[in-house]
């Protein structure tokens, strides 16, 4: 088997980066969008954070079954993410459930030999499970974009923008 420590280590510093995005920004900044029809800061967010249970759900369920609430279901009679309703602040609980069931799933697929379950015929990361923690870091980086651009056309000064730069510094550790 591959070594992962360097690609655990970045999942980790990945957290770090989320955690330190969403406790910079203000309880305003959450519902800025682009006033196109874009989605606001916290929807680019909660997508960040729902994108591991979507696929770990599809993947393999028993490592998503701890981030769902089997009590409420959806349309199509499946079980509802936990933190669907739950307020903006919960986001960095919801997320770093997430990454702990994303990293359990890979373990455990990678211990066994066992490919992820591929049931749309999607592509679940056949060569080596751990490409999801990958795609999970390259999906979030592309949201913290988003946020970034909103934050700074929401009305943030250069100086503000500088400051955040600090969440840099955690990839070069």
């Amino acid at each position: 088997m591959t070594d992962l420590t360097l690609l655990l280590e970045s999942f980790r510093r990945n957290a770090r980066v989320n955690d330190t995005l969403i406790a910079a920004l203000t309880p305003e900044e959450f519902a800025l969008t682009d006033g196109r029809g874009g989605w606001t800061v916290e929807r680019h967010l909660r997508h960040m954070a729902g994108f591991r249970v979507g696929w770990l759900w599809n993947m393999s369920r028993d490592h998503a079954s701890p981030l769902l609430n089997p009590d409420e279901l959806d349309a199509d009679g499946d079980p509802q993410w936990r933190w669907a309703n739950a307020p903006a602040t919960s986001l960095p609980e919801a997320l770093a459930a997430g990454d702990a069931a994303a990293l359990a799933a890979v373990e455990a697929h990678r211990a066994s030999g066992e490919p992820f379950a591929d049931p749309w015929g999607e592509g679940t990361y056949q060569s080596d499970p751990a490409h999801f923690l990958m795609h999970t870091i390259v999906h979030d980086s592309h949201h913290r974009g988003q946020v970034l651009s909103l934050i700074r056309q929401g009305g943030r000064t250069p100086e503000q923008m500088d400051a955040l730069d600090a969440h840099w510094a955690i990839w070069r550790e």
